[in-house]
């Protein structure tokens, strides 16, 4: 089965029921969809499977650390999905929510990806916001802050990833100007 179809059967079976948390997965894979000319055409499944399956450990049934990115790679991995799995334990900045929660350990086990797709899946992930709605990234920080608190892990992990949060976006904008977005 091809892995954009399998990535948004999966997704949708497993976040359809939880809302909102569907429709940001729904608005992230679209936004991936539009922006996938700043990845390599034989990166473009890849950056759309991520899209769908970035959330994917927010699932009841994948929860085993209570850390999404982490459980979601986990579930992958399990798949066989090496990749999809190593892009989502580590999307948007993963590893300092990691470190504030004591799970660098385990998150470690899924090698970091630098490149361009992970750069885009941060990208689609932080100007969508929770209801799929577009938004900047200064405002969605904010959302994030806003609706765990400012003393939460979350947001303190997110204030530490702020920088590397922005670098991604930024080098994504980049390459963006160099193409035209796919509609």
């Amino acid at each position: 089965m091809d892995v954009v179809v399998w990535s948004a059967s999966e997704a949708e079976h497993r976040l359809g029921p939880l809302g909102s948390r569907w429709a940001h997965t729904q608005a992230v894979a679209r936004r991936a969809r539009a922006i996938a000319v700043v990845v390599a055409i034989e990166d473009r499944p890849t950056l759309l499977a991520a899209a769908y399956l970035h959330d994917i450990g927010y699932a009841p049934d994948l929860a085993r650390t209570g850390f999404h990115p982490l459980d979601g790679a986990i579930w992958l991995r399990e798949r066989q999905r090496e990749r999809l799995a190593r892009l989502v334990a580590h999307h948007s900045g993963a590893r300092y929510e990691a470190a504030v929660r004591g799970l660098v350990d385990p998150l470690a086990r899924f090698a970091e990806e630098s490149s361009p797709v992970a750069d885009a899946l941060t990208y689609c992930d932080l100007t969508t916001g929770p209801d799929g709605a577009s938004i900047s990234v200064a405002s969605r920080l904010a959302d994030i802050e806003r609706r765990y608190g400012p003393s939460s892990l979350v947001a303190q992990a997110i204030d530490a990833a702020a920088d590397t949060l922005r670098a991604a976006v930024a080098r994504t904008e980049g390459r963006l100007a160099g193409c035209s977005p796919v509609v």
